[in-house]
């Protein structure tokens, strides 16, 4: 029933049965499992809300162990799609952009208005973010959380102690973090070879995103530049225009020829202008991997989030998530030119040990100030790297190895455990194991992290981490 489930922590088949309580709701609407955790989608308990800043039914207590099943009054795979593809912002009126034609005059005017005129325009647009009560600010975990506390459930309806699983990165790695730059004009592009030379003294690979048509002049020279000093290429939109996603049919006709680009660029990756997006179109890229999705996306045009700090597929598409905050909205819409954020929100998915997507462009760091928080973020990534075992990667081996994780296969011989399948050499099997109402994750030699969540499903809140012999 919850393929899902199996593919997010890559488990050995322990038979763990979830079923649905009842008849589901006709329509979807928002509702809580737990004080924490917003859902959308069908349920055959409660009243449904059409928004999430309503006071909103809490599940939790309809939930039943029996003889082995989970007993749920919601198909668990209908809420994970829901939140990652973001099918909940396509049902309220908060997440609505403006795609019309304000848009459509914005975008024309662009080029030629000055910087403080946009970021006053910007802030007007984006007033009230904080008051957005989903997803949650600063980094939102609930499809991370809602699978962990699956595992917990079913471990407690089985009676078992713990289940092994594909553990998430390669070599053990306790988290994972790539850096992107989105080149948007010409002043930008002029400034790549400095930003190569600032990645490279810290040691940070990084991918830059180029905007093939209108922009600036895209030579061979330039992106062989890139690839022959150690990062990678990708494909930024078509002319980052804003318009890519306004409709299906121009859709259709600009993707063509973005997938060329793509191949003449040697591009494994794309990502759209403005983070705009619609995951059902997907399926048409021809890539390896995306990035055009927000973890949150409250500072963004296009409301939403997917909801997950983690890796995930779109079809046969690998959706890596920015999961932290753009250096646009943290230097131009919130005036913050300090660390505050971005280390509060690397903690957050430290301790969760998912990746740390960040991205910053090169057209907006030309500045000192802009440069000194640059140089700080760095030194943070090859600090995280030294002491917490973040994996700092290219975008594209991100997606590999994601992909990879997904065909091994974890087989269990004279009583020992071990991953098979391409790359396995390079993979570690873990436990998630139940200590009275918390999932503690370990290797076969010490503990990972632990997942305290209380019997009324109320906490999924992370202890700091915990090595041992």
């Amino acid at each position: 029933m919850f393929q899902s489930l199996s593919r997010y922590f890559r488990y050995s088949n322990p038979l763990f049965d979830f079923t649905v309580d009842g008849q589901l709701s006709p329509a979807p609407g928002f509702f809580r499992f737990g004080p924490d955790a917003i859902c959308y989608g069908r349920c055959s308990k409660g009243l449904l809300s059409d928004n999430p800043d309503q006071r909103l039914y809490d599940v939790s207590d309809h939930v039943r162990l029996e003889n082995g099943r989970v007993v749920l009054p919601f198909d668990p795979e209908e809420i994970i799609g829901n939140l990652r593809s973001e099918r909940y912002a396509l049902h309220c009126a908060q997440y609505a952009s403006s795609r019309g034609l304000i848009s459509n005059a914005y975008y024309l005017v662009r080029p030629l208005l000055p910087l403080a005129v946009r970021k006053y325009l910007q802030r007007i647009y984006l007033r009230g973010w904080e008051n957005m009560p989903f997803p949650k600010w600063p980094v939102d975990r609930t499809v991370d959380c809602l699978f962990q506390e699956l595992v917990i459930l079913a471990l407690k309806s089985t009676g078992s102690e713990s289940v092994p699983f594909i553990w998430f990165w390669p070599d053990g790695a306790n988290a994972c973090a790539i850096m992107t730059h989105d080149v948007e004009a010409a002043p930008g592009k002029r400034f790549c070879s400095q930003l190569m030379d600032l990645d490279s003294s810290f040691g940070i690979p990084a991918s830059f995103q180029i905007v093939p048509e209108k922009r600036y002049s895209v030579e061979p020279e330039f992106l062989e530049e890139i690839r022959r000093r150690g990062f990678e290429v990708n494909v930024q939109d078509l002319n980052h225009d804003g318009n890519l996603f306004r409709d299906k049919a121009e859709f259709e006709r600009r993707v063509k020829k973005i997938n060329n680009y793509g191949r003449e660029y040697q591009a494994a990756g794309f990502r759209s202008a403005v983070l705009y997006r619609n995951q059902e179109w997907f399926d048409l890229l021809g890539f390896e991997y995306d990035m055009s999705v927000p973890n949150v996306a409250h500072l963004d045009a296009q409301r939403g989030g997917c909801c997950t700090m983690m890796p995930y597929f779109v079809g046969e598409l690998v959706e890596l998530p920015v999961t932290t905050t753009q250096d646009h909205s943290l230097f131009n819409v919130l005036d913050d030119y300090s660390m505050t954020l971005w280390n509060q929100q690397a903690e957050l998915i430290l301790k969760q040990h998912g990746l740390m997507h960040f991205m910053v462009h090169p057209d907006y760091i030309l500045g000192e100030r802009a440069q000194n928080t640059y140089r700080s973020l760095l030194r943070s990534l090859a600090r995280w790297r030294r002491d917490q075992g973040v994996w700092v990667a290219l975008p594209r081996d991100v997606s590999r190895w994601w992909r990879q994780r997904d065909r091994m296969v974890l087989t269990q011989k004279g009583g020992n455990w071990s991953v098979e399948g391409e790359g396995s050499e390079r993979a570690r099997v873990a436990f998630a194991t139940l200590q009275v109402d918390r999932l503690v994750y370990s290797f076969a030699d010490r503990q990972v992290n632990a997942m305290p969540v209380t019997r009324e499903f109320s906490r999924w809140e992370s202890l700091e981490p915990e090595t041992h012999s």
